[in-house]
C-alpha cells in the first residue's frame, strides 16, 4: 500500500516538531554523569523529639586505630576480638565515636560536652563545630555547656585554636565532685605519672574562668528539663543525665559504657579509661538494669551514630536495641 499525498504532508509537517523534541528526548534518556567521588560524609547530624524538646546529636568524629593490649582489662584479646567479630566488627581494630548533644528547650540551647577540640591536619575528630554550623548553630548561640566530666573528649571542645573560649556567652556547668578531684593539688600530686598529663589538660581548659564555672550537684535540676544522676566509677564525679519533657524522658549515659557492643554485652568488662573498675561496673549494672525496666529511650557518648537506642537484658548482659529513625519531628 502507497501513502496518500495527504499521508506524506502530514508526516513532513510533524518533522520539525519531532526534531526538536529530540534534543530533550536525548538529554532526559541519557543516564547522569557519575561525579566525582568527594572522600567526605555528608553533616552528622540527627534531631529527636523528646516531649517538646529538641535534641540533635552534632557528631564530633571517630578515632580509629589497632586494638591495644589491655584496652579491655579483664579480657583477654580473643575475647575482645570475638566480640568484635559477633558485633560484625572487624578483629584487631577499634573504633570510637563522639556524640555531644544540642538541646533546645523553649530557644534556650545547651550543648552536652564539647568533643575533642581543634584538630591539626586530616583529623577524623575535633568536627563538632562544623556540625553545629550545618546546623545553623553559631558558637555564640549556645546558652549553656553542661560537662558530665574532665576527661579529654569532653572538655577540649571549650577551647578554640587560639586558647579562647568556643562558646563564648555559654555559661559552663560541671559537676561538683568532679571539679573537687581534679582541681585538688594534692590528687595531681599522688596520681600515676601517666596520669598527671590529665590533670594538667584540665588546668589547661579550665584556667581563668572560674567565675564562668558552675558547679553542679547530683540528684537536681541542672537546666530545666534536665537532671544530673550519679554514675561515678568511670571518673570519681562521672555524671549522666535525664531529660524529660512531659510523659517523655532521655537518659544521657555520658560514658557508662565505651564501646556498647563490647561493654554493653559484657557489663563486667572494664574498659582502661575506668579510673575506679569495680565501681564502674557496679554503675553500669544499675543504671542498665533501671533503663531496661523502664524502657527509657538511651544515647550514649560512644554509641555508633545516631546513638541512640534502648536497652534490653539479654542473659548476663545486655542487648543494644537501636531508635527507629523518624524523619518528621
Amino acid at each position: 500500500m502507497h501513502a496518500s499525498r495527504r499521508q506524506l504532508l502530514i508526516g513532513a509537517a510533524s518533522l520539525p516538531v519531532l526534531s526538536a523534541a529530540l534534543p530533550l528526548l536525548s538529554m532526559t534518556a541519557a543516564p547522569a554523569r557519575a561525579q566525582t567521588a568527594s572522600g567526605q560524609q555528608v553533616p552528622s547530624l540527627y534531631r529527636y523529639k523528646v516531649g517538646d524538646i529538641e535534641v540533635t546529636v552534632a557528631n564530633d568524629g571517630v578515632r580509629t586505630f589497632p586494638l591495644p593490649d589491655g584496652f579491655v582489662k579483664n579480657a583477654s584479646r580473643e575475647e575482645v576480638n570475638a566480640a568484635l567479630q559477633a558485633g560484625f566488627l572487624p578483629k584487631d581494630t577499634l573504633s570510637i565515636q563522639f556524640n555531644p548533644l544540642l538541646i533546645n528547650n523553649g530557644g534556650k540551647l545547651t550543648l552536652i560536652d564539647t568533643g575533642n577540640g581543634p584538630q591539626s591536619g586530616n583529623s577524623t575528630v575535633g568536627k563538632l563545630g562544623a556540625n553545629l554550623n550545618w546546623a545553623g548553630v553559631k558558637p555564640a548561640d549556645v546558652d549553656t555547656v553542661v560537662i558530665t566530666h574532665f576527661h579529654a573528649d569532653h572538655i577540649n571542645g571549650l577551647r578554640t585554636a587560639d586558647g579562647g573560649l568556643a562558646f563564648p556567652n555559654a555559661e559552663i556547668l560541671v559537676p561538683a565532685a568532679e571539679w573537687a578531684f581534679w582541681m585538688d593539688e594534692g590528687q595531681m600530686s599522688r596520681a600515676p605519672e601517666g596520669m598527671k598529663g590529665a590533670f594538667q589538660n584540665v588546668r589547661r581548659v579550665f584556667k581563668d574562668i572560674d567565675s564562668r564555672v558552675k558547679r553542679y550537684e547530683w540528684d537536681k535540676e541542672v537546666v530545666p528539663g534536665l537532671t544530673a544522676v550519679n554514675a561515678v566509677g568511670h571518673t570519681p564525679g562521672h555524671t549522666a543525665l535525664v531529660l524529660a519533657s512531659g510523659n517523655d524522658k532521655l537518659f544521657i549515659q555520658a560514658d557508662t559504657t565505651n564501646i556498647p557492643i563490647l561493654f554493653a554485652a559484657n557489663p563486667e568488662w572494664q574498659v582502661q579509661f575506668d579510673m575506679d573498675p569495680a565501681k564502674a561496673t557496679e554503675t553500669r549494672k544499675r543504671i542498665y538494669d533501671m533503663v531496661a525496666a523502664e524502657r527509657l529511650q538511651l544515647t550514649g557518648y560512644h554509641y555508633p551514630f545516631p546513638a541512640t537506642g534502648f536497652i534490653e537484658k539479654d542473659g548476663t548482659g545486655y542487648r543494644v536495641v537501636p531508635a527507629q529513625w523518624n524523619p518528621v519531628l
